[in-house]
Parts: structure tokens; C-alpha cells; sequence
């Protein structure tokens, strides 16, 4: 019997199932890295998704209260369990560092990939309290600060309705026009 293969496309297919096998074994992620310091590895990445991972497992033990403002939100996460409440303060820090650092999450996304966008524009406030935390997010920028007012609103139903909610992609709000002088 002949074979439908010669030697030269077998070596091609050789060569393209290592170089497959290569690129899943470095971890290559077709997600953009985030910018500035971003840029690259982020070593901080597996803990911080390990952290969301057991808030949304104990979701049930989390109370959430989301105030709108006019430039942005003031939420308030805790949880009566110790351990929890621990969480919520750990996974807002880490979120703190990474707004700061421009360094973001869940692109694929479209909401949490435009927040992280415009990060540079997000000023956060993180206050740890008795049982979690208590967050302010502000922008000068309408737009921006609709962008915060979303987010919070997400991460909410995050709270109520788990990885359920997380696997599901999220609008933008309509860009606001800024205001002439």
C-alpha cells in the first residue's frame, strides 16, 4: 500500500505539532498583557485568580452595597466569616495594585478589557474594615467614571450569581460627551 504522506510533508507535520506542543508548554496566551508595567509575564496573575476563585466559591457569605456617585461608586464587600472577609480585603489590594500598575485582567471581556484601558484615569481608594472593605473608584472623565459605575455593577452580580455571571460578557455604557468650559 502507498502511503499518502511523503517523508518531506511528514517532517512538515512533525515540526508543526512541536512547535503546537512548545507554545502551550511557555504558556503563550493570545490575551493582551495590559500596558505599561503590565507588559509580560504577571507573576501575581495565578494567585489573584486563585483568590477571586474562592470568593465567588463562598459567595454566599458576602454582603455588597453599591453607591453611585456622580463620578464613580463607593461599595462596601464584607462577610461575618473571618476567612472570607480576609479574602475580600486580599483580592481588593491585589485589584488596587493592578489599576494602579495598569496591569489587567479578564480582557476577554469587553467591559473589564475598556476599564483596564483607561485605568490611568481611575482613581481607587482601598479601606479595609472589620469584615472586608470599603472601596471608592472615581474618574474626572464621564465616560470613565460610567465605566466604574458598570464595573461595580458586574462584580455584583459576580456576588449573586457566581461563575455563571463571570463567563459571560459584559456591555460598555455609551460614551459620555464631555462638557465644554
Amino acid at each position: 500500500m502507498k502511503s499518502i504522506f511523503s517523508p518531506r510533508a511528514g517532517c512538515r507535520v512533525l515540526i508543526a505539532l512541536c512547535l503546537i506542543v512548545m507554545l502551550a508548554a511557555t504558556g503563550t496566551s493570545t490575551q493582551p498583557p495590559g500596558k505599561g508595567k503590565g507588559m509580560g509575564k504577571d507573576e501575581n496573575f495565578a494567585a489573584d485568580r486563585d483568590v477571586f476563585h474562592s470568593l465567588l466559591t463562598n459567595r454566599k457569605d458576602i454582603k455588597r452595597t453599591v453607591v453611585e456617585t456622580k463620578t464613580g461608586v463607593e461599595t462596601v464587600t464584607e462577610s461575618a466569616v473571618p476567612e472570607v472577609a480576609k479574602k475580600i480585603q486580599e483580592h481588593a489590594t491585589a485589584m488596587h495594585s493592578r489599576v494602579k500598575e495598569g496591569k489587567g485582567i479578564h480582557y476577554r471581556d469587553p467591559l473589564f478589557a475598556e476599564i483596564f484601558k483607561h485605568s490611568d484615569k481611575i482613581t481607587m481608594k482601598v479601606e479595609k474594615t472589620e469584615k472586608g472593605v470599603k472601596v471608592t473608584e472615581t474618574s474626572d472623565d464621564p465616560y470613565v467614571a460610567k465605566l466604574i459605575q458598570a464595573h461595580a455593577e458586574v462584580v455584583s452580580k459576580f456576588v449573586e450569581n457566581g461563575f455563571e455571571e463571570v463567563h459571560k460578557d459584559h456591555p460598555l455604557p455609551e460614551k459620555v460627551k464631555a462638557k465644554n468650559p
